[in-house]
């Protein structure tokens, strides 16, 4: 698990009003596409997705796009990916998504975003796996998120037994090197004591 070879982007099918968000994408494509992790995401061709996806396959990387038939032509499906999946329905986009995926990053964006980014946090929450999930709070986008979560934890709704450990990370250069750093965490956390405490 700690060598990560694929991760999953949730992220706008708009492009947001802040340029910096759509740098972002791009930049965060470049960096997949160099180091030769594979992208999986939501399969559109327009706002951040699209950039995201298109950056990966300028710089020579690979994409798997999964998208479901109802928004095929709403989201305008990137046809160049290498891996175009078309699923009956959302429920099979995004169990899809995390089986093809090592890690979770999520970029700006809307409700979709949002809702893709809980599940996962929920998922980890309840023990279903332990996957690094990451927050790129670029312009500090997801701040009133993280100040939610926070009250939950104050409010005791989020409680050390149901513990969630999302990464955030404020710069693009710093998102590999934290979801592999978690990733081999993840790996001495599910070795036997005695071999992890010789790590």
């Amino acid at each position: 698990m700690s060598e990560i070879k694929t991760v999953c982007v949730y992220c706008g099918s708009g492009p947001g009003t802040n340029p910096l968000f759509m740098e972002a994408a791009q930049a965060f494509g470049k960096e997949l596409a160099e180091a030769g992790i594979r992208l999986v995401y939501g399969g559109g061709a327009v706002g951040l997705m699209g950039a995201v996806a298109n950056a990966v396959l300028d710089h020579g990387g690979a994409v798997t796009g999964i998208i479901p038939g109802f928004l095929r032509s709403k989201e305008i499906a990137l046809e160049r990916v290498q891996d175009l999946i078309v699923t009956d329905d959302m429920h099979a986009r995004k169990r899809l998504m995390f089986e093809h995926s090592d890690a979770f990053v999520a970029l700006p964006g809307g409700i979709g975003t949002l809702e893709e980014l809980v599940e996962q946090m929920t998922w980890q929450q309840l023990g279903r796996h332990q996957k690094p999930i990451l927050i790129a709070n670029i312009d500090g986008f997801w701040d009133p998120f993280v100040a939610l979560i926070d009250h939950m934890r104050a409010a005791a709704f989020i409680r050390p037994q149901l513990a969630i450990e999302v990464l955030k990370a404020d710069r693009v250069p710093d998102i590999l090197p934290k979801l592999r750093e978690a990733a081999a965490e993840a790996d001495v956390k599910g070795m036997p004591p005695e071999i992890a405490e010789r790590l």
